[in-house]
């Protein structure tokens, strides 16, 4: 039967780079893999969520990182996929044409090794229905690009120029947290051409067996994700926010949001939207929820949108103690 459920509150919908979101909610790459893999969930609906965000995708495809890639931490995830994913031409002709972009808006993420590459995966999803996309510059789990790119602002800046000249769909730049001054990452990047930046994405990590002194993640290394890395992601969009707003660039916040508090709380701190991606391994209705918190607090608080609360932080003085 085709979902009837009510669609979120209208005081949830939002502009994102011009782009029309339901909800200030966006479902975080390599979480729903290209767009289906949630549909397959009783009562899941990609219309609980502004956005979606795809796989990263690459030129040619790439069978990823030796095994084992997914790691349970305590509050959190590891992981090292390694950009697994069929490439960019079979995307662009044999996925994009099943999604549904009546239900709600898709972003491609743009993975490369070189700059030409990311320049390479831009053009053929120009030549897409998709509706933005999301430059993966900090990538911890592949061994060559991501990281590299992503931890030198000159560098982030040189890449979203040459993906800002391919295309003049809405660009995301995705920052890394594993760098020295986001801040001045962000400045460059914006001057570059990104249209808005996601803060932010994993942080590096590794987990090791005592027993056999071997690293659990085949790659050695992977990204952190979950509630243990919230309060770095909330400072690290705090930060951004302080840039960003003087060119008016929208963030989409994202790292360890659980709950509709959670949410809020990155909203308040500066971000337009907000990204939910391990949440979703345990809850996949997780969105449902976070939904109608927010609108919850809104009506309670006498605010008419989302927009109203971004960036409210109070610096002057700091919560009661609990």
């Amino acid at each position: 039967m085709p979902d009837v459920r009510e669609a979120p509150p209208a005081s949830l919908a939002t502009s994102f780079c011009g782009l029309a979101f339901a909800s200030p909610i966006v479902l975080l790459s390599g979480c729903v893999g290209f767009g289906e893999e949630y549909t397959r969930v009783a009562g899941f609906s990609n219309r609980d969520c502004g956005a979606i965000v795809l796989k990263g995708t690459t030129l040619k495809p790439r069978l990823g990182n030796p095994p084992h890639r997914v790691y349970e931490t305590a509050d959190g995830m590891l992981n090292a996929i390694g950009l697994q994913n069929p490439g960019a031409p079979y995307v662009v002709a044999q996925i994009l044409p099943g999604l549904d972009f009546e239900e709600t808006r898709f972003i491609a993420n743009v993975c490369g090794s070189t700059i030409e590459e990311y320049v390479e995966v831009v053009r053929h999803f120009d030549d897409s229905p998709i509706d933005a996309m999301e430059i993966n510059i900090s990538c911890p789990n592949v061994k060559e690009g991501g990281v590299q790119f992503g931890n030198y602002p000159e560098m982030s800046a040189r890449v979203v120029a040459a993906c800002r000249a391919a295309t003049n769909k809405p660009l995301i730049t995705k920052l890394s947290p594993n760098q020295t001054d986001i801040r001045e990452n962000a400045r460059l990047c914006i001057e570059a051409g990104s249209d808005a930046l996601s803060v932010i994405n994993t942080v590096m990590g590794m987990a090791i067996d005592a027993r056999t002194r071997r690293p659990v993640i085949g790659n050695i290394q992977g990204g952190l994700s979950g509630p243990a890395i919230k309060p770095i992601a909330l400072l690290k969009v705090h930060q951004v926010y302080e840039v960003a707003r003087r060119h008016a660039v929208p963030i989409i916040g994202q790292g360890g949001i659980v709950s509709a508090d959670d949410a809020l709380e990155f909203i308040i701190a500066g971000a337009s939207a907000v990204g939910i991606g391990t949440a979703l391994f345990y809850d996949p209705h997780v969105c449902r929820r976070v939904n109608a918190g927010i609108a919850a607090y809104l009506a309670e608080h006498g605010l008419a949108g989302v927009g109203a609360l971004v960036g409210t932080l109070d610096t002057g003085r700091a919560a009661p103690a609990c």
